[in-house]
């Protein structure tokens, strides 16, 4: 029996026109045929009218196109923010952050926080770079507080954290930011522009893995950041520019066409990730779930200060160990097993050996990542088809 629901259980509140947004700015009218489409603008160069005279603001497509600008113009409108920038990936954004950084600096980084952060910065900021990374825990800003020295130039923010989706207090994180002039960021791709909105709680930058729920079909990789100061916009487009991690425009056409519907589709994974969250807690072949919705989250009640819904990620720990958990994933029909979420589809994995296989083991133990631990993105699909088949691979996996 699938439990009826009200839009309040699962959305605590709205952004103010948040599709009319998505869908009119910075997207005007073709001026010459009247295209309501922005056109993919294809050239690499442009022409100039004298030497260092260009036509526009364009002068080559790695540092800017009308396809990407009118995106861009989007995507700030819809974090709050006055400036963006996009990549090919949200990793090509994270790098650009932290190419900021320089030789003998610090950063305080999430300890529980996307793999591939993780990974770079483990393998990349520490060891090439000489910027000393301290993972932390976060949710007690304390924490924070504590580990903060003259070095310190940059505090990462991800919140839901990435597998066991601890909330992070933004406000107070980026208030103790400000006092020692650190600059904050916070990794938005879990909630999405349309659940949280971390430049009105006070971060200097915005980044999102435009992969999953901006592009929401599985069909684009792509990365952006955001931003209101002028002077660090100006150093993060320096970074950006030089490095080459700009995105085709093709991938800039696929992501403006998904935001027009962002707001339906993170809707309807909100509430069938709330309807299936309570299905799993009411299931005895499941130990643990970990869902921002649901009160039994530790931190639900920042959750409904901080974030306008619970999200379309679930975390939950199967009962027994590895050997259970892959007769799991075997007898599922509905979900595929596969990494990424934010796409319509429903999407499973274990991330010990998938998503946070290159985090060390010791670190993936003391934060809860054990072999039973299994990441769930939540789809629009049919909620009930999805109950029902969790429920079969369940039986079949003990």
């Amino acid at each position: 029996m699938i439990p009826q629901v009200q839009e309040s259980d699962y959305l605590y509140s709205t952004p103010k026109s948040f599709s009319t947004r998505a869908i009119h700015t910075g997207q005007h009218a073709e001026p010459i045929h009247g295209s309501v489409n922005v056109p993919i603008h294809l050239s690499t160069t442009y022409k100039q009218k004298a030497p260092g005279q260009p036509y526009s603001s364009f002068d080559y497509t790695r540092c800017g196109n009308p396809t990407r600008a009118a995106l861009e113009e989007c995507i700030a409108d819809l974090e709050n923010s006055k400036h963006c920038i996009t990549f090919s990936s949200g990793c090509a954004a994270m790098s650009c952050i932290i190419n900021i950084c320089k030789h003998g600096e610090q950063i305080i980084c999430c300890d529980d926080v996307y793999g591939g952060t993780q990974r770079y910065m483990r393998n990349f900021t520490v060891k090439n770079h000489g910027i000393e990374v301290l993972f932390v825990d976060i949710t007690d800003p304390e924490n924070v507080a504590k580990a903060v020295t003259e070095k310190t130039k940059l505090i990462w923010i991800e919140t839901p954290t990435n597998p066991t989706l601890k909330i992070v207090d933004i406000a107070a994180v980026c208030k103790i930011a400000k006092e020692n002039k650190i600059l904050s960021v916070v990794d938005n791709t879990f909630a999405t522009p349309y659940l949280q909105t971390p430049r009105d709680l006070g971060a200097d930058i915005t980044v999102n893995s435009g992969t999953k729920y901006m592009g929401g079909h599985s069909d684009v990789v792509f990365g952006s950041l955001t931003c209101n100061d002028k002077e660090l916009y100006d150093r993060l487009f320096f970074s950006a520019k030089s490095q080459g991690g700009c995105p085709s425009v093709f991938d800039c056409y696929l992501i403006m066409r998904s935001l027009k519907t962002l707001e339906l589709r993170v809707k309807q994974a909100t509430k069938n990730a709330y309807i299936f969250a309570k299905y799993l807690e009411s299931n005895p072949l499941v130990e643990k779930v970990i869902y921002p919705g649901l009160p039994s989250h530790p931190q639900h009640e920042l959750v409904k200060r901080q974030q306008r819904g619970g999200g379309a990620m679930i975390s939950f720990y199967v009962k027994g160990g590895f050997e259970e958990t892959s007769k799991l994933l075997k007898a599922l029909k509905i979900f595929t097993l596969a990494e990424s979420l934010g796409g319509v589809e429903s999407l499973i994995e274990v991330p010990s050996v998938m998503t946070h296989g290159s985090v060390p083991v010791d670190v993936r133990n003391q934060l809860g990542i054990t072999d039973n631990l299994v990441r769930v993105s939540i789809g629009i699909e049919n909620v009930e088809d999805l109950i029902n088949d969790m429920e079969e691979a369940l039986k079949a996996s003990h």
